[in-house]
């Protein structure tokens, strides 16, 4: 007979809801009035507890701020790896169009979560080197990077310059270079560009930029993802 995992305890379960209220008002704080008014207080206030109660979940401002951008950094991590492994790995033109509208869509979903995770920093906030941001990162980074270097070979002869290692700082370098296969630095300069390609019209959409001037941001977002596929020298998904 087969164990099985009990079921939540009544505490944990009702600490667990706590912390999901508590990281969805610092997600409306920061959606509210930017991600410098994430206040442990304030939180504390709307949720009518003291913040001596509050700090037994966060201890600091930096704590919750660190638990939440990890977790939504994971979970954008999770739905890029996932839509890019449902493509054949042969398929690199595929994988990427996967990558970016997987982006678009989760993007969308979690707009307060897009402004954390790639807006302006925080004020005095910095996230540890080793925790669950950072993982999380380097699964999003890296895994980029990856899936330019799969392009490369095709896309090497279109690119206008040569690049070394030494035009990179060391810690996008401890990104790239984690994980299975060799990056070119050349494919390590061109996922950054491949990187903004992907950002710029999303950043538009989220920040609601786009509303003005097209009824389907969808459509251009796709027709400029399969350009950026075709300038990689690479077949776009039909």
């Amino acid at each position: 007979m087969s164990e099985q995992t009990p079921p939540m305890r009544r505490r944990e379960r009702l600490r667990a809801e706590t912390v999901r209220e508590i990281k969805t008002i610092a997600l409306a704080q920061l959606a509210d009035a930017g991600p410098g008014a994430i206040s442990l207080r304030g939180i504390a206030r709307e949720m009518g507890m003291t913040p001596r109660a509050l700090y037994s979940y966060f201890a600091t401002r930096d704590d919750l701020i660190t638990a939440l951008t990890g977790g939504i950094a994971a979970s954008l991590a999770d739905a890029v790896e996932a839509a890019r492994d449902a493509v054949p790995a042969g398929d690199t033109g595929g994988r990427l169009l996967a990558w970016a509208l997987a982006m678009r869509e989760w993007s969308l979903a979690n707009p307060e979560g897009f402004r954390l995770f790639y807006g302006d920093p925080i004020p005095g906030y910095q996230p540890p080197e080793d925790g669950p941001v950072e993982a999380a990162s380097r699964r999003i980074c890296g895994g980029l990077t990856h899936l330019v270097a799969d392009a490369w070979p095709r896309a090497a002869p279109l690119q206008p310059q040569e690049v070394t290692w030494a035009d990179f700082p060391s810690p996008f370098l401890a990104k790239v270079q984690d994980g299975d296969g060799e990056v070119p630095p050349g494919a390590a300069a061109l996922a950054l560009r491949v990187w903004g390609r992907m950002h710029g019209l999303l950043t538009l959409e989220i920040h609601g930029h786009l509303r003005a001037v097209t009824h389907h941001p969808a459509a251009l977002y796709r027709a400029d993802m399969l350009d950026l596929i075709r300038s990689l020298g690479l077949t776009p998904p039909g």
